[in-house]
């Protein structure tokens, strides 16, 4: 191999092993936030919990906020939300089949990172930053349901529904409040907290 071909497997390698990193220290500093809580995580722990050094910490994620932006960001990832846009965006793809593809992404939301969103909004409480990465995740929620419903014909809202309000009837129903009521308190499956969403946001979304 030529020396710069081997220097372009030098850099590949390089940067999977940064990616690896960052993994890793999401992953160490998701554990011990979700165990020990926002406020008695420190930076220095993640770093032993990663088993990197805290400079290294801080070179991937620049402070503690940072580590919990970059825990919500994998947590949406792995709700797969490229198997819900697809849906949404195919064009034979009726109002309640999509209704039923958003239920079903915050059902993967919640079932795989709800202790992350949990994470967020505690931390959300005395940082600032946190706090409003909470809330611009639950206004890009709103938003993506707004434009969905607002691509519907005319008539396909229940009588008496505009958009807003199907949008707040949404979101009341699918949150992680009543997704930990329905499988922690009522030992729901995930399954069929899924099914009942669809079904009860079609019928109060829908018109007939």
């Amino acid at each position: 191999m030529g020396e710069t071909g081997k220097r372009r497997y030098d850099s590949l390698r390089r940067v999977a092993q940064a990616r690896e990193t960052r993994a890793e220290i999401a992953r160490a500093a998701r554990r011990l936030f979700v165990a020990h809580g926002w406020a008695a995580t420190t930076v220095r722990a993640v770093a032993e919990e990663a088993k990197v050094s805290v400079p290294t910490v801080y070179a991937a994620y620049g402070d503690k906020a940072g580590l919990v932006r970059a825990v919500a960001d994998a947590a949406d990832i792995s709700a797969d939300p490229v198997a819900t846009l697809a849906v949404l965006e195919d064009a034979s793809a009726g109002p309640a089949r999509q209704l039923a593809a958003m239920a079903a992404y915050d059902r993967r939301l919640f079932e795989r990172s709800g202790d992350v969103i949990a994470l967020v909004r505690e931390a959300g409480r005395t940082e600032p930053a946190l706090a409003a990465a909470y809330e611009a995740g639950r206004r890009g929620g709103d938003d993506t349901r707004a434009q969905v419903f607002s691509s519907w014909p005319d008539g396909t809202l229940r009588s008496g529904l505009d958009v807003r309000s199907a949008v707040d009837v949404y979101a009341a129903l699918c949150n992680i409040d009543v997704y930990t009521t329905l499988t922690v308190e009522r030992a729901w499956r995930p399954d069929r907290v899924e099914r009942w969403w669809g079904e009860v946001l079609a019928r109060e979304l829908l018109a007939g």
